[in-house]
């Protein structure tokens, strides 16, 4: 009896023990995991940076199994997370609209969708091929929402690869194939796919090639996912600056032997038998179809305070931090471009550099953004004051409205960086259905 049981004892030491120790072991990673995302979530929603800027997952917690795939699936690293065994957005400001996390999910529990509960999203109708409600109208790229490269250059091939296949192109008449709107990476795609089927094309693009890259300001490092060119190759950057990009763009142009007609600006799109007249600053092209890859910026978003209207001190775009060198300036926004606008300009010598924000926190900043603001705060080149707005804009002065008190601080250049006026007024003119999305597909 005495033999059996030491020899029960002996057989669990071996065997048993290590095997209760592994699962013990797992299973207390795991729940330090899940404490630790769940860490994160909770101090983002103290922060108040809850909400994504664009196209983002809607996670199924009854479909989600908690296998964790998608967590690694997502090229910018954590962004989802396990918690309690179920997968969440854990830094839903982080996210910028891969949509890699919805391709590994086995169970089809991912779900991406434009805007949130409380903040809504327009976006036009489009079918599979990209083709609005108004027959022979396209939309690509940031305009239907999708503000990644990647994302941009897949339906600019796919809008142009529909207007191909259409039964009344290439055919002989006095009109366009297409007119091809924006020379962003959604435009040029198109173009690029429609020089080589031989359609009859003109693109027009009212800055340079790159479309809303060429505003960013110097020296900013543009988050990417390889593409690829149809003709040209593929481009396997992770991060790459404004100005690499802009190189790129122009070599396209020049190598693939594509023509854009710059400084053009679209005005009008007027409907006629058979297709459209497109009217631009330059001239007028009928065309049987329009394809429409221009950004969501739009107007710049105006601050509406007595003295801006042609004050010689307020723009609404910084290209080059080096012009205001020494300068007072103050930078208006809380998105990824104020907060880009406020770090560039706190490294020329000499500048002052005030960061006015109307809410309580930066939920719309990308983290590295974020955290560049916080070094730059921390080392005393920019003062950030949140919670603050600007009363009236004067020749020396701004008159700012802080923590409940009226201030009149000296200042020589307003930078404004509140968005754009989105053209859904425009789109809707021309027929096109625009839906504000809360969350929704």
């Amino acid at each position: 009896m005495n033999g059996s049981l030491s020899t029960t004892l002996s057989y669990f030491a071996a065997y048993i023990l290590p095997v209760v120790a592994a699962i013990s072991f797992m299973i207390w990673r795991k729940r330090r995991a899940w404490a630790y995302n769940r860490a994160i979530l909770e101090d983002n929603i103290k922060a108040g940076l809850t909400e994504p800027a664009s196209l983002h997952p809607l996670i199924d917690q009854n479909r989600c199994i908690g296998c964790g795939v998608c967590v690694p699936a997502c090229p910018e690293g954590n962004v989802l997370g396990l918690i309690d065994g179920k997968v969440e957005l854990i830094n839903p400001t982080s996210c910028i609209g891969h949509g890699a996390c919805r391709a590994s999910c086995p169970m089809d529990a991912i779900t991406l969708v434009f805007g949130t509960e409380k903040r809504g999203m327009d976006i036009p109708h489009v079918d599979e091929t990209f083709q609005t409600n108004v027959p022979g109208i396209y939309i690509a790229g940031e305009l239907g929402g999708m503000g990644l490269i990647r994302n941009a250059v897949s339906q600019g091939r796919q809008a142009a690869e529909a207007i191909i296949a259409r039964g009344d192109v290439r055919q002989q008449s006095n009109m366009l194939d297409v007119v091809i709107v924006g020379a962003g990476p959604a435009g040029i795609t198109a173009t690029l796919i429609v020089k080589q089927h031989g359609l009859r094309y003109v693109t027009i693009e009212q800055e340079a090639v790159g479309g809303s890259i060429a505003h960013f300001p110097r020296g900013k490092v543009v988050m990417t996912a390889p593409w690829e060119l149809p003709g040209v190759g593929r481009f396997n950057f992770r991060e790459v600056s404004k100005e690499e990009l802009m190189q790129v763009w122009g070599r396209v142009e020049e190598q693939a032997g594509i023509k854009v007609n710059h400084r053009e600006k679209m005005e009008t799109i007027q409907t006629i038998d058979g297709g459209f007249i497109v009217k631009t600053t330059k001239g007028a092209y009928p065309t049987k179809t329009v394809l429409l890859a221009i950004g969501r910026r739009g107007t710049p978003r105006k601050l509406g305070v007595p003295g801006e209207e042609g004050s010689p001190k307020v723009v609404y775009l910084l290209t080059d931090p080096a012009m205001y060198r020494g300068k007072k300036v103050l930078v208006i926004g809380g998105g990824n471009s104020a907060l880009e606008a406020a770090t560039s300009l706190s490294e020329e010598p000499g500048t002052d550099v005030i960061l006015s924000h109307r809410s309580d926190s930066f939920s719309r900043a990308a983290k590295k953004n974020r955290e560049k603001l916080a070094e730059a705060e921390r080392q005393g080149r920019v003062k950030v004051w949140l919670k603050s707005g600007v009363k009236e804009i004067r020749p020396q002065t701004v008159v700012m409205d802080y923590e409940g008190q009226s201030f009149e601080v000296p200042n020589d250049i307003v930078i404004v960086n509140a968005g754009g006026v989105l053209p859904t007024p425009f789109l809707k003119e021309i027929g096109i259905m625009v839906e504000t999305k809360y969350g929704t597909v």
